[in-house]
């Protein structure tokens, strides 16, 4: 049976940081959701970029995943850390022991959650004021059942860590392998 990865998106997302889980979860045979944090299933990127969701949140919210992916940008700030439904997802994933994942400033989401307590990660230096025990120097950090990463340069690198998360370590190198590019030990 495949696994399930369900990808949020909000308004001011960064492009790279969706877009690379999404398609290297999907190459690696990973059923991918993608939900929009807004009722309105076209979001808008950072970069003004449209990507058009599968659902919206609260009908994504109808299933249970095995990760759960946010990605940043600026639009963290401004929605996904308050909204609620998306806090008690992610806790709610963590309780039933299946891994969250989050990159550039998605981590003060989990920060939020309450969800960074005695864990490593890293996130983007612009969130290091409210996240200061990051690990300034890991493009990828994976703790337990929480893996963050920096930003969009570290976005295909996260991408292959979930992937060998959700699946093993060989497909992740096999996709690495098609897209020109080693995976991550």
């Amino acid at each position: 049976m495949s696994k399930t990865a369900l990808v949020i998106l909000h308004e001011g997302f960064e492009e790279m940081e969706a877009i690379a889980p999404i398609d290297i979860l999907r190459r690696g045979e990973v059923s991918v959701t993608v939900a929009s944090l807004p009722k309105e299933k076209l979001v808008l990127g950072r970069n003004k970029i449209s990507v058009m969701a599968d659902v919206d949140l609260d009908q994504a919210l109808l299933h249970d995943y095995d990760m759960i992916v946010l990605p940043g940008g600026p639009g963290v700030y401004e929605t996904l850390r308050h909204d609620t439904r998306v806090r008690k997802a992610i806790q709610r994933q963590v309780e039933l022991g299946k891994p969250v994942a989050a990159i550039c400033a998605a981590p003060v989401t989990l920060l939020d959650a309450e969800l960074l307590k005695g864990v490593q990660y890293t996130c983007h230096f612009a969130s290091a004021e409210e996240l200061p025990e990051r690990d300034a120097v890991s493009s990828v950090v994976t703790d337990g059942l929480i893996t963050t990463s920096q930003g969009a340069g570290t976005a295909t690198a996260f991408a292959l860590s979930l992937l060998a998360q959700l699946t093993d370590a060989q497909t992740a190198q096999d996709v690495a392998a098609s897209i020109c590019l080693s995976a991550p030990q």
